[in-house]
């Protein structure tokens, strides 16, 4: 029987499956394991998953302890859209206020027909109104209050509720292009970091290399949005090279990558198995249907505190929160090509 659709790509039914990591990032990789492969190979990458994988209880409460502040913005009824944070921390630890600021920060939107995801990422220095804390770097709000303060920024800036988080150890994460072999991107801006250098075009990093690649940004003409969209791409090829039926086919050298990426992530405690393997069932998604968007930034300023900040392009910003909010970010994407 053929594995090849007549376009050259695997089934649609075998895309489905393949895809589901990139919903939360590696976080599902034992769901994967048990939809996609044998019963032995599947207790194994659940093995590796399961021995790694951490939650946490740590996301805001409905009602917040101070009285003036707003609640949590409800769920919108007519919408089955899941929104998950992913935060970027050189921590596990996330259930400690005063870790450390996040090295990244995304909302990957999955649509409520479950046929496109969106990731989108906030650039650590968008200067914010942080709850308790007035105006900041949003990244701040990782360091004053974990992961619950960075939920409750997000959903204050965008009116739209946030369903689960998963924090990665951002540096963690990158390292699993070591195990990889290395991956490939296209590289949009020479730079030299390191020791090594990153000319115009497809660059192919691995381990100590890829983390310069990404924590470069003062060479960089966009600076600290470059640097997101470098994030974007390298955790886009980790997990598109970790998905490949190069990789998959390949027992020992996937149940490494499962077991490593679970291994840097921790997830909130509702994110359970059961709602894991009903998202793989419900999605209707194939790779060239994850979308990479950044939040809106009008240009550049100093804070009061003489700090460099990226100002918020206000007017799009509620135009993203809207299409997040009623479920039509193809529109979004439509009107705004270029993220």
């Amino acid at each position: 029987m053929s594995t090849e659709s007549d376009d050259g790509r695997p089934p649609l039914r075998r895309r489905r499956r393949v895809v589901l990591p990139i919903i939360l990032v590696g976080v599902a990789l034992a769901v994967v394991g048990a939809l996609a492969v044998g019963s032995v190979y599947a207790l194994r990458v659940d093995s590796a998953v399961n021995q790694n994988l951490r939650r946490v209880d740590d996301l805001p409460a409905q009602v917040p302890a101070d009285p003036s502040e707003a609640p949590r913005p409800a769920k919108n009824s007519n919408s089955q859209a899941v929104n998950y944070v992913l935060i970027g921390s050189d921590s596990r630890d996330i259930s400690n206020a005063g870790a450390g600021r996040s090295d990244a920060l995304m909302v990957l939107h999955l649509t409520g027909d479950r046929r496109a995801a969106y990731l989108i990422s906030f650039p650590r220095d968008m200067y914010v109104p942080i709850p308790g804390h007035g105006k900041d770097k949003i990244n701040a709000a990782f360091a004053y209050g974990g992961t619950a303060l960075t939920i409750r920024t997000l959903e204050g800036l965008l009116d739209v509720r946030m369903d689960h988080v998963a924090v990665i150890d951002f540096d963690g994460f990158v390292g699993l292009t070591e195990d990889l072999g290395g991956v490939t991107v296209f590289n949009e801006h020479p730079s030299v970091s390191g020791g090594w250098a990153f000319p115009l075009g497809k660059v192919t990093i691995r381990g100590e290399q890829a983390l310069a690649y990404v924590r470069e940004r003062k060479q960089l003409p966009g600076g600290d949005l470059d640097r997101s969209q470098r994030q974007r791409a390298v955790v886009a090829a980790i997990i598109g090279k970790g998905l490949s039926r190069q990789v998959i086919t390949d027992p020992d050298q996937f149940i490494r990558f499962a077991g490593g990426a679970a291994r840097h992530i921790t997830v909130d405690r509702q994110l359970n198995e059961r709602e894991l393997r009903s998202t793989a069932l419900s999605l209707r998604l194939t790779p060239d249907d994850l979308h990479l968007i950044q939040a809106p930034i009008r240009g550049f300023g100093t804070s009061p505190t003489k700090q460099s900040i990226d100002l918020v392009d206000q007017a799009k910003l509620d135009e993203l929160a809207a299409a997040m909010h009623d479920d039509r970010m193809a529109d979004y994407r439509t009107k705004y090509p270029e993220g």
